[in-house]
């Protein structure tokens, strides 16, 4: 059965068998050397609280009558792979598309004390906001991945009805819906060596400098020595962006409560063997609305979803993504 967003919960991805596993499924695509067959055009936005974000366009059609906005995920940017796939083949159709930077991604540090946040909606709403009045007639598409994708199914939720005036349609894709669920398995085992560590090296120096241009109430010593999200959520994250403590945090930043509230035709895509996220933690059909198609596929990592023989490629995601888009326009 058809839910009203025109998908069924099935998806069609299976990894290939030259690449086996949650972990290799992801890293593997995380390596994958990616050609870029563009050149991005630097934009900066200041934000009505004196910060400013940057974002990073693809030009390649002036007549084209779409664009799509990707929300990368935690520390990512639009040198990502799975950005640089769906730039190439939005270049190869002739759509407009942007990446939009979180404050602190674009390789500048943000000029206030706060960054960003996995649930931090009102900064979605401004941002989408700002495209659609900038560009009231084009078909508008909205693509969250990761803890971008978190924020972007929040907003949608938080918007209901509304939120089909700034969009027509959307896309998340490896989305953690439940952050506590999320941290907790990305804090303990080899999730914790392969990952959290890797986030972990990106954060602590933004942090630090936060510290040093704003004399933050953080001990450095404290700062450095930590190995978890948890850790870094209580001392950071949380007290800096409004939040009592982590689980505070994560709590009421997780977006699975609101995917009953979506009314904009919604994409999910998650692979069960997630190592970011448990498959039996993904939501339900009875969890969401019925404008939000699930395809959680068996394989696939964390936004793996490698296709072909070796080596391979990651065409599979950003055709799979521009096909649902396609429908709003059938």
């Amino acid at each position: 059965m058809k839910n009203r967003s025109g998908y069924t919960a099935v998806s069609p991805y299976t990894a290939p068998c030259w690449l086996p596993g949650g972990h290799l499924q992801t890293i593997y695509a995380y390596a994958l050397r990616q050609t870029m067959n563009f050149t991005y055009r630097r934009e900066r936005w200041e934000t009505p609280d004196g910060d400013f974000i940057d974002l990073d366009w693809l030009d390649p059609s002036p007549e084209s009558l779409s664009l799509v906005v990707l929300f990368h995920g935690l520390e990512g940017s639009s040198r990502g792979h799975y950005a640089i796939c769906l730039m190439n083949e939005l270049r190869r159709r002739g759509i407009r598309g942007v990446v939009v930077h979180f404050r602190g991604c674009s390789g500048e540090v943000n000029r206030l004390a706060r960054a960003y946040h996995s649930g931090d909606s009102s900064e979605i709403d401004w941002i989408l906001r700002r495209f659609r009045e900038r560009q009231p007639n084009l078909r508008f598409y909205a693509v969250g991945v990761s803890i971008g994708g978190n924020m972007l199914l929040k907003w949608l939720g938080e918007q209901g009805e509304n939120a089909l005036r700034v969009v027509d349609r959307a896309a998340a894709i490896s989305v953690p819906v439940d952050l506590t669920i999320g941290a907790q398995r990305l804090d303990y085992g080899c999730s914790r060596l392969i990952y959290t560590s890797r986030f972990l090296r990106s954060m602590k120096p933004k942090v630090l400098a936060k510290i040093s241009a704003h004399g933050l109430p953080i001990d450095g010593r404290a700062l450095c020595a930590i190995s978890t999200f948890r850790e870094i959520d209580d001392l950071y994250t949380a007290p800096f962006h409004g939040f009592k403590d982590a689980p505070d945090y994560w709590q009421h930043s997780s977006s699975k409560p609101w995917l009953r509230r979506i009314r904009v035709p919604t994409l999910m895509i998650n692979a069960r063997n997630d190592p970011f996220f448990p498959g039996d933690a993904l939501p339900t059909p009875a969890e969401v609305s019925d404008c939000v198609a699930l395809e959680f596929s068996q394989t696939g990592g964390h936004v793996g979803f490698v296709t072909g023989k070796f080596p391979g490629d990651l065409s599979w995601l950003p055709s799979r993504i521009l096909r649902f888009f396609s429908q709003a326009v059938e």
